[in-house]
């Protein structure tokens, strides 16, 4: 068993006379260790009864909610480490060396052996009531009197010196008895920005907390050697320290949470029971968060450390969130006397014993009592794991034998497992199976299958022994049925489709109901085959009124015969005769519903009839004599393999494997290649993906088209032109370019409209030539680097979620105007923008920082204004956006919150604010 009490005694004799002391020669200006008494909690001050107000309690008046050391202040406050002066803390006000030293003594517990201060050496200048403390301190050589004469000045007074960030790490340290561990670390890199500026003697010392995660440092990763300590960060020091020191204090408890009511905390400690008055003095948080939590949100039988005051839990910690049970699923077989529970568990009979502190609950969480448990329900015991008992604690009942009528809605359909969950009028939730003789209407209509039902479609429905007997759809929200399309009357409305049995159905078309055929844009009716030996295998979305709303081609019977050879087309009987490439002749017939293609922009049959020339290379989809399809080979795609310039020949390969060499005409075909004008053929390198484009006559090569892919940042949109005005990633130019005819998909591969795409997006373009074929906007992820290793970047979002980006591939670091390759210049200080290129390259944009004061917010001009570094500085007012990442530490906080002088980071993405840290 890991749980365990610390224990911690003071001399309060002393303690109370060195806390007047302090108070005296402090006079309350910093009296970080004045006596608890001085500084008043308010008006529930020392009151013991229970309190469950949920008003939100402030120990120190000068410390708001959510102030970014606010959990160490409450953690050391509450372990009496620290205290405050007349109810304030004074968070920003600096520590002096003695005070430090006090600090240090109690945070190891050490108040026990302190002396009465007569061999303090008086060279060092300690006022009265710490002189105790700097002797205990020299003894326990947490500070050696030689080297801490050696660095004060002259006539300055060592006690009352201000103590440096980097000497309260050597406190700390050697406080942790890791004196020698910081020593061997002294020749390494504190890995900080300004690890020069650090005494080589205390390197060691600031390497090893870094290591330990008892300091991050602060703002641009600067550790700040010399700097003054705060109160608020030797707070947080010390209270982060404390995960790295077992000082036994006696008011620190931890063990498992045995019962949480809204006023009373038990814990089971060292194989006994101690209980905690919960009031709204109780603050609550989780080991690995800075954030308070919500009384909510502790949970039985979790492992939580509580620090008592008077009785009451001050501090309640969450140290480990999985809760010590054990669930045993099985078969009740009967219940014995002496609360014992006999279940069959994997074919053995197992026997447990309950007592009056077990819970038994029903399949909706409902409390019932032992003995309403019925023989052969699937039961659940979960037993506490902390013990040797292993008492069970709680037994629910999963599922049992039902037998009922009812009506209700349908809450969640399992068709994999085969079950059926419906909720009744008052919100219980019920499970049954279904099996193959269940009778599933839809008013009155046979239903084929479960994925027909829809969630909160209401029924009534009947169960024998928890099976489902009939259930039937009175009402329905939405539902889905799969087909073979026969036959569309647009004039009618009408919808003909074969059913998952074969018989035919007839629906109601809503008014624009959406189809979706893989592989076409916004399709229409027109893309659909609807035919009585072949047509599209379709889901139907009907509903509540039965009327088709969506059509999903799921899979056509067709079949394609490629590079066929026209020998004839009547445009009168609408008859095209081909020849295979096996000379074997077929005959096919179109109609309006013949989907035609060939060069042009808009093509129509009669148009396409036109140019069904006798030997022209066509390929045809088809359903017996029906031509579905066909299209005019008109161009080849493939990579480039070569060009016989003497006999005027290009070879390609095609997707397909094949090897296509094309005759050109002239010295060569025109060269298309996006951004390059005057295009050569020395300007296509083997391997180059190409689109040549046949003449008119298919005889030559006309165009050879260059597929090529850019990334852009979007200037504007013409939305009655399709045409986007764009800059260039790469090189900075502003281009325009069409996309009337290109596929266009957001940043999850969704279609697109040209007016869905907004001024500021970054899009990955694809090229055929000069013509845009395809824009994706480019998924963007803002935030901090939490963690990089030669495998993988994790970055924390603006949100709070934590995205992973891995390093496998090619990697460029943008930072400021220079661009490197590679990842290894990355440090948790950075804040970046994580985008992929359009070759799939990961780009690391790191952000421009700013430092600097904050003076106030315009909020009619949404400006905001900073002070100024010098006369000459002309940056200090900047337009904060609505997506403007505004915050302390993890919490967000608005941009009206700042105040006056507020120490701030401005970080900027080009010239655009994307977020504001406050200091």
């Amino acid at each position: 068993m890991s749980s365990f009490k610390r224990s911690y005694r003071r001399n309060t004799q002393k303690a109370v006379s060195a806390m007047l002391a302090a108070t005296i020669c402090l006079s309350g200006s910093a009296a970080v260790f004045a006596d608890e008494s001085a500084g008043s909690t308010g008006g529930d001050a020392g009151n013991k009864t229970s309190n469950t107000s949920n008003t939100a309690f402030t120990l120190f008046s000068d410390v708001q909610n959510g102030f970014w050391a606010e959990k160490y202040i409450y953690k050391l406050a509450a372990q009496g480490i620290i205290v405050g002066d007349a109810g304030k803390f004074r968070p920003s006000d600096s520590v002096t060396q003695q005070e430090a030293i006090t600090m240090a003594i109690r945070f190891m517990n050490l108040s026990g052996e302190l002396g009465s201060g007569e061999t303090a050496p008086d060279d060092l200048q300690i006022s009265g009531y710490a002189k105790p403390y700097v002797e205990l301190a020299i003894k326990k050589k947490l500070i050696d009197k030689d080297e801490e004469l050696a660095a004060i000045k002259a006539k300055e007074s060592w006690g009352q010196k201000k103590a440096s960030r980097e000497w309260v790490a050597k406190i700390l340290i050697r406080a942790l008895d890791k004196d020698e561990e910081a020593k061997a670390l002294g020749a390494e890199a504190t890995g900080f920005a300004d690890h020069d500026k650090i005494s080589a003697s205390a390197r060691g010392y600031v390497r090893l907390a870094a290591q330990l995660d008892i300091t991050k440092g602060i703002e641009g990763n600067k550790f700040d050697p010399q700097g003054n300590v705060t109160r608020a960060q030797i707070a947080t020091f010390f209270g982060k320290g404390g995960e790295h020191l077992n000082a036994n204090y006696s008011n620190v408890y931890e063990g498992i949470v045995t019962e949480l009511t809204d006023n009373k905390l038990t814990l089971y400690v060292d194989n006994q029971l101690k209980s905690f008055i919960l009031d709204n003095r109780s603050v609550y948080y989780n080991k690995d968060s800075q954030l308070k939590i919500a009384k909510s949100d502790l949970k039985p039988y979790t492992k939580v450390m509580a620090i008592d005051k008077v009785g009451s839990a001050a501090y309640v910690e969450v140290i480990d969130e999985k809760q010590q049970l054990e669930s045993t699923e099985g078969t009740l077989l009967r219940i014995l006397g002496g609360n014992r529970i006999l279940m069959l568990v994997n074919n053995d009979s197992v026997e447990y014993t309950f007592d009056s502190t077990t819970s038994f609950l029903d399949q909706n969480g409902n409390k019932i009592a032992p003995d309403s448990l019925t023989p052969e329900s699937t039961i659940i015991v979960q037993r506490e794991t902390y013990t040797s008992a292993k008492k069970p604690v709680l037994v629910q009942v999963k599922s049992a034998l039902v037998s009922k009528s009812g009506t209700g809605t349908i809450d969640a359909v399992d068709v994999t497992g085969k079950k059926v969950s419906i909720r009744d009028a008052a919100g219980n939730v019920e499970t049954f199976a279904v099996d193959d003789t269940t009778i599933l209407l839809f008013q009155s209509q046979k239903l084929n299958n479960l994925s027909e039902l829809r969630e909160n479609s209401s029924v009534k429905y009947t169960v024998k022994n928890s099976v489902l007997d009939s259930l039937e759809v009175t009402q329905s929200v939405e539902r889905t049925v799969m087909g073979t399309l026969l036959g569309l009357d647009q004039n009618g409305r009408l919808l003909t489709y074969s059913n998952a049995s074969g018989y035919p159905e007839v629906k109601l078309l809503a008014e624009k109901p959406d189809i979706i055929v893989g592989g076409i844009n916004d399709a229409t009716f027109d893309d659909l085959i609807a035919d009585l030996n072949g047509g599209d295998k379709v889901e139907l979305t009907l509903d509540a009124e039965e009327r088709v709303t969506k059509i999903v081609v799921q899979g056509r019977q067709s079949e394609q015969l490629t590079a066929a050879t026209v020998v004839n087309y009547d445009s009168k009987s609408k008859t095209l005769t081909v020849m295979d490439a096996n000379t074997k002749p077929h005959v096919f017939v179109l109609d309006d519903k013949t989907k035609v293609e060939y060069n042009s922009t808009q093509p129509t049959l009669e148009g396409m009839g036109s140019v069904l020339n006798k030997d022209r290379k066509i390929n045809v989809t088809y359903i017996g004599s029906r031509a579905l399809s066909v299209q005019m080979i008109y161009k080849y795609e493939g990579t480039f393999v070569s060009v016989n310039t003497s006999e005027k020949k290009l070879t390609l390969l095609t997707p397909g494997g094949k090897t296509v060499t094309l005759p050109y005409q002239g010295s060569a075909p025109t060269i298309e290649l996006y951004g390059k004008g005057g295009a050569t053929l020395s300007d296509v390198k083997v391997g180059d993906p190409v689109v040549a484009m046949l003449s008119a006559n298919q005889d030559a090569v006309q165009t050879l088209a260059l597929k090529s892919s850019a990334q852009f940042v979007i200037s504007s949109v013409d939305t009655s032109y399709s045409r986007i005005r764009a800059v260039n990633a790469n090189n900075g130019l502003t281009e325009s370019f069409y996309v009337d005819q290109a596929v266009l998909t957001d940043e999850n591969g969704n279609p697109i409209k040209v007016s869905n795409i907004q001024n500021g997006q970054t899009v990955n373009v694809a090229f055929n030539g000069h013509k845009a074929v395809s824009l994706q906007v480019v998924r963007l992820t803002l935030g901090s680097i939490q963690n990089i290793d030669a495998s993988t970047l994790s970055v924390k979002t603006f949100t709070g979620a934590l995205e992973s980006f891995p390093l496998s591939n090619n990697v460029k670091v943008v930072r400021g105007t220079s661009v490197t390759t590679g990842a290894g210049g990355l440090t948790t200080a950075d804040h970046v923008e994580v985008r992929k290129d359009s070759d799939g390259t990961l780009i690391v944009k790191v952000l421009t920082s700013l430092e600097r004061k904050f003076s106030r917010y315009d909020a009619a001009s949404r400006e905001l204004v900073v002070k100024r570094a010098s006369i000459a500085d002309d940056k200090y007012r900047f337009f904060v956006n609505t997506d403007t990442y505004i915050h302390q530490g993890d919490t967000t906080i608005s941009v009206q919150s700042l105040k006056d002088d507020d120490k701030i980071v401005l970080y900027f993405n080009g010239d655009r604010l994307v977020e504001i840290e406050k200091q």
